[in-house]
Parts: C-alpha cells; sequence; structure tokens
C-alpha cells in the first residue's frame, strides 16, 4: 500500500505551506491585508496537519522531497515590491494546488479503504484549502495591475 508515501506527501506540503504563507506575510507585513491574512491562513494550515496526525500515526509516512523543493526553491526568501509580492503570491498559489490535489488523492483512497475517520479529515480539509486558492486567487488578481502596470 503507497498510502504512506501520499500521507507523507500532504503532511510535508502542509508544513511547507504553512511555513511558506508566514514567510510572506513576514516579508511583505507592509501590506496589512497580506501579513494578517496570511498568518491566519498559517495558523489554519497547522490545525489541518494537525488533525492528520492519528492516521499518519496509524499508517505510517513515508516523507518525499517535493514540497520542501518547492518551497526551498521558491520561498527562501520574499521578494520585494510590487512584481515581488505577486511572485510570492504565485508560489503560495503553487504550494496550496498541490496540497489541495494531493488532499483529493488521500480522499479517494480513504474512500477506498472506507476508512471514516480519514474521510471525515479530507472532508473538513479539502475545503479550507481550496478557501485558500480563492483568497489567493483574488489576491493575485488585485496585486496583478499595481505591479505590472502601475510600477516602473
Amino acid at each position: 500500500m503507497h498510502l504512506a508515501t501520499y500521507l507523507g506527501l500532504l503532511h510535508t506540503s502542509l508544513t511547507s505551506l504553512a511555513d511558506a504563507f508566514r514567510q510572506v506575510g513576514h516579508g511583505h507585513g507592509h501590506e496589512p491585508d497580506v501579513r494578517s491574512t496570511c498568518q491566519f491562513l498559517a495558523g489554519r494550515v497547522d490545525r489541518q496537519a494537525d488533525a492528520l496526525a492519528p492516521v499518519v500515526a496509524r499508517y505510517g509516512e513515508h516523507c518525499e522531497p517535493e514540497p520542501e523543493r518547492l518551497h526551498a526553491a521558491g520561498l527562501d526568501s520574499t521578494r520585494s515590491g510590487p512584481v515581488g509580492l505577486l511572485r510570492d503570491l504565485q508560489d503560495l498559489y503553487t504550494l496550496a494546488s498541490l496540497t489541495d490535489v494531493t488532499w483529493t488523492v488521500v480522499g479517494q483512497a480513504a474512500l477506498g479503504l472506507r476508512d471514516r475517520e480519514l474521510l471525515d479529515i479530507v472532508r473538513s480539509c479539502e475545503p479550507e484549502t481550496a478557501r485558500q486558492l480563492s483568497w489567493l486567487r483574488t489576491r493575485i488578481k488585485q496585486a496583478a495591475p499595481q505591479a505590472l502596470i502601475a510600477a516602473r
């Protein structure tokens, strides 16, 4: 069974996403909504990782390096200026998308295993990740004109 591989991937992507939200929130603190929303979302992602812990304890986890590579390559530090904010938000979107699709894969495994506990966790966490993606998409739309047209 390869569920442990995807649980490891999910756990690592959640940890990377929470860290990345904190990094972007801190690095773009001059944008009040970015700072506060990123800190809030980081806490929500931490709670998702905590909710997953009992299932990880039961099935184990095999850690995959992909999310950490994305985090390390994309969010070692934040960029400056309007274009920097836009690119950092896009990096967050990439990590959140990885998390979102991994929730989907793990959810399918939960259905196949008839694992009610895991299915309940997926059903509560997957919509939160969708909301994170929605906020990121909206904030990217807001930042794009400033970054691409108005800034010089």
